[in-house]
């Protein structure tokens, strides 16, 4: 594919806006419709990037002829039956993190995939980011085993809010949500499958009715393990933080920065084109339509982390 991709992005929220500013910065591609469940403020928005359609529905979206990819950063609960739609429109498809929050429903988006042969992804950043790809190409190199992933994923959200502190309609979620994305990290630097995982969590919250802090272990098959602690009543750095203990180095990854065990930097700004993470898992994405071959992060791949996500949720509510 030579021509200009043409591209309906559902979500104008937080991290709505940060695929319309990453798509900006890559050539040969253009968004031609907005949806978002309030039109005045997705009408501001869309004047605002240059988009001439905009609608409250989905369906609308997927009816224009021209749209050849969608991405879906919608609530949580919606991601797996719009992935599902746009698959069965004939549309490619990048959803953001989660890809459902239920592993049947990962399942389905998965199979479908496999039957239409669309471009089909997920958003799991953390495999683009330029710190986490620099750990990546080395244990590629045979230069670094990891041994310990150390993760810390803290917010301050007691209320309902978003990235922006806006108020949100829907509740996130600590395992289906924050959880994904370490989970499918440490299975992705390691080279391995997770062969054993546990999870605790603390009190429900009383009107979000979900966890708001929750501690979960990982081993995967090298032997490597993973702790990780997860908050939403964290009042301090908010945000999540990487640790990589292995065989001969120890590295910290914050975002975009990553530095040594002893707090040295290390310079990441030449390992991709762009040190913006959801840019350069938006370029994976058009990348493989024009390519027509399987993106990294697509929902195959990134399946098992889905798997292992609903086993602790099982042991969780056992417990």
């Amino acid at each position: 594919m030579s021509r200009t991709i043409k591209v309906a992005l559902a979500g104008a929220g937080a991290f709505g806006i940060k695929h319309l500013d990453a798509i900006k910065l890559i050539d040969g591609v253009e968004v031609v419709s907005l949806v978002s469940r309030e039109l005045g403020k997705t009408q501001e928005i869309a004047s605002k990037y240059g988009i001439g359609h905009v609608s409250a529905d989905l369906a609308d979206s997927l009816a224009l002829k021209e749209v050849d990819a969608v991405i879906l950063c919608t609530p949580t609960q919606m991601h797996a039956a719009q992935a599902i739609q746009c698959l069965k429109t004939g549309k490619h498809v990048q959803v953001e993190i989660p890809l459902a929050d239920s592993l049947q429903d990962a399942e389905e988006v998965v199979a479908l995939q496999k039957q239409t042969g669309l471009v089909a992804m997920c958003g799991h950043t953390r495999r683009f980011n330029p710190s986490h790809q620099w750990v990546h190409r080395k244990v590629q190199a045979g230069e670094f085993a990891i041994q310990q992933m150390d993760v810390q994923t803290y917010f301050f959200r007691r209320s309902n809010m978003n990235a922006l502190g806006q108020p949100r309609s829907w509740t996130d979620h600590l395992l289906w949500h924050h959880a994904a994305h370490t989970v499918d990290l440490f299975r992705y630097q390691a080279g391995s499958e997770i062969i054993q995982a546990n999870a605790v969590q603390g009190p429900i919250h009383p009107e979000l009715g979900i966890a708001m802090d929750m501690s979960i272990q990982l081993k995967a098959s090298t032997g490597a393990i993973c702790t990780l602690s997860l908050s939403f009543n964290n009042d301090g750095p908010l945000g999540t933080f990487f640790r990589y203990i292995g065989d001969s180095g120890t590295y910290i990854a914050r975002y975009d920065d990553l530095v040594d065990g002893k707090d040295n930097k290390i310079d990441v700004s030449k390992v991709d084109v762009s040190m913006n993470g959801i840019e350069l898992q938006d370029r994976e994405f058009f990348a493989a339509i024009r390519d027509n071959r399987e993106p990294n992060a697509s929902v195959a791949q990134v399946l098992p982390c889905y798997r292992t996500l609903h086993q602790l949720e099982q042991q969780l509510q056992s417990a």
